[in-house]
Parts: structure tokens; C-alpha cells; sequence
């Protein structure tokens, strides 16, 4: 789902039947040295991200295992990777990679312009994920020589080098995707080790690796079902990071400077109120405006999640250049709510993940939407698999509480069929004119499209998920703001 990642939400990770537990003496692949474990949430179902919706799979594979010609900077500036450089020709359609010298797969094979040329062609030809659209954009990929890739559009994009930052742009090996689902290979730092289903994955440092060694040997990621179990892992030495917390109030657990660090962000993620446009009562635009105004976000903030967070009324955070402030669209106002509804009441279907932020949250929505008649029946279901079967893949539901991650992902309302049944023409004209514009043309329409989404009341934007990270003390180089899909583990170490 395009944050869900492909927009959903949440990766999980740490220990391994081979890992040492958080903290001690590891043996990676380049032999001894410090190992690192690190506690998520939502395991993956599978490690084929070309074809299973979810943020989890990249979350851990991204950057760590698989790497694109470019990534996202903490700045959320596009930077090199496998490409070392690259030139846009002055009509905005051509791009031409140089490729960085003796890169090779983890199996061995070098990496060339051949890789480049299979990896995006099949990204059109052999992808199963909604988001791939975002590449129909180009023409055609073709080896100039080994070191370098041309790339054609059919028409100038603001937004496609942008996507080759993400999942999108993953180079394969040509000879290495016969099993995606279990044996990953890729040209980044770290390696497949091991992966305990129900528990753990395990990252060891690639033997061969073209850039800089990472300064850990291994980090072992560990998945959790509640924020208790993680926070105690972490308290009792089990674990070594906590990647996002899930119980915000528990942060005084922490609080001792001597023993914790506490980093705390912004990410991309925004917390989504999805209602099925296509599904009454939510077919409805004057229901969805009421929900809306139902909604005391503040509150919500507060009591589901300690206040962490921001609100931001749109699809948009602030980490993009064409963000504004969108809360005052539909105020909390229960007597306009209700004037909306027109005296009539509604039973809802609220199919949530089991996860956290989506449980808590869901509490306070039903109990706000309560007081203007509209009785909402929470149902949490297993996520990623369940969750993605029956609400992203069937729209089963009415409403839904997701996290969106995917950096940039607004586009996923322009698809009448995803999820949401969001369906009007108008706002994916709007996209359409972003991406080919000047810079101002694209903050100007992107701007315009998130002012329509609000007032279609498309969905509603519960809060910005923050970046919460709480480590042993000792542990550097952990990210301050999440905005990649990726969790970047190449900089981290232990003093």
C-alpha cells in the first residue's frame, strides 16, 4: 500500500536462534564484533516486497540488504547510492546513471547497467503491488555501457526519481529473484543470516560490500506483540533498541539518562481514519464531513497516545514542501456533526490491525462518534495478513485506522480502487499537472489536491505518528526523523 505501508504501517524486529542476546559479543560475517538487537512490531509475512503490501519487509530490507541507484536523506533530500552520479537532460526526460565501480550481489554476481535495465523493467512486468504505477511513467531503461543506465520517460516527472528512492527502485540480481519470499539478494551491507518465524530475523555484515563497512556485525531484529513485552525486553537487557515505541506513557520507564536515550522525531506517517468511500453510509460526503467534525483530535491525541505527535488535517506532513496546516477544516463541533447527519443514526463495521496506536485510537474515536449517532463496532484483526485481506484487498469495512508510511503517498486516493473507494476525477487531474509542472506548479497543485481531499472528507487524519525511539545508552547514530520506509541500520554502532 503506498507509508501502508505500500502505506501501511509497521515493520517489527530481534533475535535470532544464532543471535547473542542485546548487547553482547556477536559473530557476523566478517567475524567477530558488536551486535545489536532492535524490537518492532508486525512481523513480516513474507521478504518479497515486489508483491506483499505492508511496510514490514522494507523496513528491514531496505537499505540494509537491497539498495537503488538513490535513497532518501534524514532531510528527505534524494541522494546517491548505486548511482554515484546522475544527469537529467534539459527536456526533463532522459536520466543517465553512472554506476559506482565493482559493486557485486551478495551471491556474487557483479552488479552492471543489465541489473538496472531488469530490475525496472520487471517492476512493470512482474510486480503485484498497487504502487508500481508510480513507474508507468518511463518509457524505456536501456544499458548505454556496463556503468551506465539510461532511463526514458514518456513525460517529465517531478515525482519519478523520487520513487526510485523507495522499494520502487530496489536493484535484483538477474539471477537472484527465483525466491524473493525467503532468500533476498542484494547489494547492501548486510545479509540474510537467519529467520526464526514467530520471532526473529537476523542481518549479518556481508562478506563483500563496495561502501563503507557497517560498525555492527549483526543486529538481530525481534518481533513483539505488545509494547509491554518490548518495553520489558529493553528494561531487562533482552533487547537493545526499542524502534518505535508503542506505549508512549510508559517513556518514564526510560527516564534514567545513566541507562537510556530517548530520541524523539517526525516521520511521514500519518495515522488514517480510512472510511470506505464506496460503502454507505460513508458514500455519503455530508456523513464524512460529520465524522470530522466529531472528532476532538486533540483529545484523541492526548488520551490514545500521551500527546506525541502532531496534528496535521491533511495527507501531507510537514516534511514536504507543499504542507499547510489543514486542522481548521472541519473543527471539532459535535452540534454541526449532527446537523450534517440530519437526525439519522448509523452501526458501523471499524476493522482495525491489532497493533497499538490502531487499538487505542479506535477506543476514543468510537466513543467521540458515539455522541453524535453513529455507533461504531470495533473489530481488530491479525496484521499484516488479515488485516491486508480483508480491508486493503477486499474493502470489507467501513472504517479503518492505519498508519500510512510510505513517503509522499498521497497518490493513493487518485486509485478509485483502493481501499478507500475515493473516486473523483478532479483530484487526479490535480496529481497529473503536480508532477509535470515547474516546482511551483507542484507545490501549487498538491496543495489544491490536499484542500480537496479535506473537503471531500475523503478520510480523516487522526495525527502524524512520531519518531520515538528509546536505546541503551551507548548506542549512536539512531535516526532522528523517520521519513524513509526504510529503518537504516548502516549507521548505527555501540560505544
Amino acid at each position: 500500500m503506498r507509508r501502508i505501508v505500500t502505506w501501511i504501517a509497521l515493520g517489527g524486529l530481534l533475535l535470532s536462534t544464532a543471535a547473542c542476546g542485546g548487547g553482547s559479543r556477536g559473530t557476523g560475517g566478517t567475524g567477530a564484533g558488536e551486535s545489536l538487537a532492535v524490537g518492532f512490531v508486525a512481523e513480516p509475512a513474507n521478504l518479497d516486497f515486489t508483491s506483499t503490501e505492508g511496510a514490514a519487509i522494507p523496513q528491514a530490507l531496505l537499505v540494509n540488504v537491497y539498495e537503488g541507484l538513490v535513497k532518501l536523506g534524514q532531510d528527505g533530500t534524494v541522494q546517491p547510492l548505486l548511482a554515484e552520479k546522475w544527469d537529467v537532460s534539459p527536456d526533463r526526460r532522459t536520466y543517465t546513471f553512472t554506476l559506482r565501480d565493482n559493486v557485486t550481489f551478495s551471491s556474487g554476481a557483479p552488479f552492471t547497467a543489465d541489473d538496472v535495465v531488469f530490475s525496472l523493467d520487471r517492476v512493470r512486468t512482474d510486480w503485484k503491488l498497487k504502487i508500481k504505477a508510480q513507474l508507468d511513467v518511463i518509457d524505456k531503461v536501456e544499458k548505454k555501457d556496463d556503468s551506465t543506465a539510461v532511463v526514458t520517460l514518456k513525460r517529465p516527472s517531478n515525482g519519478f526519481l523520487y520513487s526510485m528512492a523507495t522499494r520502487l527502485g530496489a536493484m535484483f540480481s538477474r539471477t537472484g529473484v527465483s525466491d524473493l519470499a525467503n532468500k533476498p539478494v542484494g547489494t547492501g551491507p548486510y545479509v540474510l543470516a537467519s529467520w526464526k518465524r514467530g520471532d526473529s530475523i537476523r542481518l549479518e555484515a556481508a562478506q563483500k560490500y563496495w561502501g563503507a563497512k557497517p560498525s555492527l556485525t549483526a543486529v538481530t531484529l525481534k518481533y513483539f506483540k505488545d509494547a509491554t513485552a518490548m518495553n520489558n525486553a529493553l528494561l531487562t537487557g533482552g533487547i537493545d533498541v526499542i524502534s518505535s515505541v508503542q506505549a508512549p506513557e510508559s517513556l518514564r520507564q526510560f527516564a534514567d539518562p545513566g541507562r537510556f536515550e530517548t530520541v524523539e522525531g517526525t516521520t511521514n506517517g500519518e495515522v488514517v481514519l480510512s472510511m470506505n468511500n464506496g460503502r454507505p453510509p460513508f458514500d455519503d460526503k455530508k456523513v464524512r464531513q460529520a465524522v470530522r467534525h466529531a472528532i476532538d483530535h486533540k483529545a484523541l491525541l492526548d488520551t490514545a497516545w500521551a500527546g506525541r505527535g502532531q496534528l496535521i488535517g491533511s495527507m501531507v506532513p510537514p516534511t514536504d514542501p507543499w504542507y499547510e496546516d489543514r486542522t481548521g477544516d472541519r473543527p471539532y463541533d459535535v452540534a454541526k456533526a449532527r446537523a450534517l447527519l440530519g437526525g439519522k443514526t448509523y452501526t458501523v463495521k471499524m476493522r482495525i490491525p491489532n497493533l497499538p496506536y490502531a487499538v487505542a485510537a479506535a477506543q476514543v474515536v468510537k466513543s467521540q462518534l458515539a455522541q453524535v449517532g453513529i455507533t461504531a463496532d470495533i473489530e481488530p484483526l491479525e496484521f499484516p495478513a488479515r488485516w491486508l485481506d480483508v480491508v486493503f484487498k477486499q474493502g470489507d469495512y467501513h472504517m479503518s485506522i492505519i498508519n500510512h508510511v510510505e513517503p509522499r503517498d498521497m497518490g493513493i486516493f487518485a486509485d478509485k480502487s483502493y481501499y478507500f473507494r475515493y473516486d473523483n476525477p478532479e483530484f487526479g487531474k490535480l496529481l497529473a499537472s503536480a508532477d509535470q509542472g515547474s516546482e511551483q506548479q507542484q507545490a501549487d497543485d498538491l496543495k489544491k489536491a490536499a484542500k480537496l481531499l479535506s473537503d471531500d472528507a475523503a478520510a480523516d487524519w487522526l495525527f502524524l505518528f512520531p519518531n520515538l525511539i528509546v536505546a541503551k545508552k551507548g548506542v549512536t547514530g539512531l535516526p532522528k526523523n523517520g521519513i524513509s520506509e526504510s529503518f537504516d541500520f548502516t549507521g548505527l554502532a555501540k560505544q
